[in-house]
């Protein structure tokens, strides 16, 4: 606040003031050029800007009985208007004084209705809370309390090292946790590979045995659409093939090969030999055939 004597007078765009004559309120004061009747009347000046307040650090007592140190911050202006400026001269001798006591009383009744682990976790709604029972009491000095931060909450040292042990506990049980269910994950994905891995063995299986199948029915198509009525062709050629299989001799006449005189088996790994039918006993074929 300042107070101003002079016939001629300026105020700043942040500032409000009153104007007394001869010890009376007689008018409000805007910002710009004023004038005055020295002695007769004084004008007394307020800045109406937002006010930057420390909460000094002090010990408070938590509902669990827990001592702790707690400060903050506010922010206070005088409200712009002529009523409330009246206020913050005639209602209140040292506003920003009053303002900082409330201010601390009731930081230590917040807390004392949280416990330890509350208070920790609750600046937010203890400043709340805070800024709205000082502006109930400051309504009446024509202030208003824009703005309260919890800056510290500082717990005793043995309650620090507990909450300290607390934590790397939690820390050790999350990771103990993080790694089984990393384990679990990764067994079940082997599990689930051994089952897909399974899987194609199984239907590889079935196409294999659907070819055979399929190749089956073919020979079977086939002999039905090519042999048959030829059944002892087919025995004969069947019998033919065992017979040279085994390195036996065959015959062949006018009629083909002749498997029913087979002269008989070579010694093992003899090469199989194929004769004439005069050699082997047999009438000669007709002129031009070939064996």
């Amino acid at each position: 606040m300042r107070t101003i004597a002079f016939p001629i007078f300026t105020l700043r765009p942040y500032e409000r003031g009153i104007q007394e004559t001869l010890g009376k309120y007689s008018r409000f004061v805007m910002p710009g050029l004023g004038f005055q009747l020295p002695i007769l009347q004084i004008v007394r000046v307020r800045d109406v800007r937002e006010h930057t307040m420390d909460i000094k650090p002090q010990s408070v007592i938590t509902k669990d009985n827990v001592e702790i140190m707690v400060d903050g911050i506010m922010w206070v202006r005088p409200r712009t208007d002529e009523d409330s400026i009246k206020r913050t001269f005639y209602n209140i001798d040292d506003w920003k004084r009053a303002v900082t006591q409330l201010a601390m009383t009731n930081l230590r009744q917040e807390f004392g209705h949280l416990t330890l682990d509350e208070s920790l976790v609750a600046r937010e709604s203890i400043a709340s809370n805070l800024r709205e029972v000082l502006n109930s009491f400051t309504e009446e000095w024509g202030l208003q309390v824009s703005k309260v931060e919890i800056m510290l909450i500082d717990p005793p040292e043995d309650i620090k090292r507990a909450m300290h042990k607390q934590k790397t506990a939690e820390q050790e049980r999350r990771a103990m946790r993080l790694l089984a269910t990393g384990e679990f994950e990764a067994a079940e994905q082997q599990k689930l590979a051994r089952i897909q891995r399974a899987e194609g063995e199984r239907e590889a299986a079935i196409k294999v045995a659907e070819g055979k199948a399929e190749a089956i029915r073919l020979v079977n198509e086939a002999a039905e659409t090519y042999f048959k009525g030829n059944a002892q062709t087919l025995k004969q050629m069947e019998m033919t093939e065992g017979a040279l299989r085994h390195n036996a001799k065959v015959v062949i006449t006018e009629h083909g090969i002749t498997p029913t005189l087979l002269l008989g088996d070579l010694p093992v790994g003899a090469a199989p030999a194929v004769v004439s039918a005069a050699e082997a006993g047999e009438p000669a074929a007709a002129e031009g055939e070939q064996a």
